[in-house]
């Protein structure tokens, strides 16, 4: 069993190895330059880019997930950041047109940096990593699924947030004041 852990362990590295590490500060400075931020993502990818959301918001952004009633409307200066790991969704390239339209700009996470939502965005944070888009064959992830895709996306978003926070100037301190007391 500890040879499937080391495994999956190694295939993240190897993910980490060839992220684009431009892609990853160009996507930070688009978020410290956002006024309001919404994030979306559709099944366990949007679980990670809930995550996300709550790790922007302990650091005193203002960040709402899409679908939430206390979701802002965006506009100039916003940025909606959503995710589309096999390429494309047909929400998220919806959400991406009503962004646009009302002048807020979209950075999309995804593995396909060639598909639809990735040339529509203004911002493309390639993860370099097997989705259910790429899941078949003898080159396949010891994961099921696009669940490296899914893991890589914790791992980049909290490093994400370490980078943002330096760039904020925003202490741990400050971070755990912003984490609710009503657990």
């Amino acid at each position: 069993m500890m040879t499937l852990y080391r495994a999956a362990l190694d295939e993240l590295a190897r993910v980490f190895d060839r992220i684009d590490e431009a892609a990853v500060d160009r996507a930070v400075e688009e978020i410290a330059r956002a006024r309001r931020l919404a994030l979306y993502g559709v099944g366990r990818e949007g679980l990670q880019i809930k995550g996300f959301c709550m790790r922007l918001f302990h650091l005193g952004r203002q960040a709402a997930m899409v679908g939430d009633m206390t979701t802002p409307h965006l506009g100039q200066g916003d940025l909606l950041i959503v995710s589309a790991g096999p390429g494309n969704f047909s929400t998220v390239a919806a959400l991406m047109g009503v962004a646009r339209r009302d002048g807020a700009r979209t950075l999309v996470v995804t593995a396909q940096p060639d598909s639809e939502c990735a040339h529509a965005a203004d911002v493309v944070l390639p993860i370099p990593a097997q989705t259910m888009a790429d899941d078949a064959g003898p080159a396949t992830s010891v994961l099921p699924m696009g669940s490296l895709y899914e893991g890589a996306q914790y791992i980049l978003f909290e490093v994400m947030i370490l980078k943002l926070r330096d760039r904020l100037g925003v202490t741990p301190e400050a971070m755990r004041a912003n984490h609710t007391n009503m657990e």
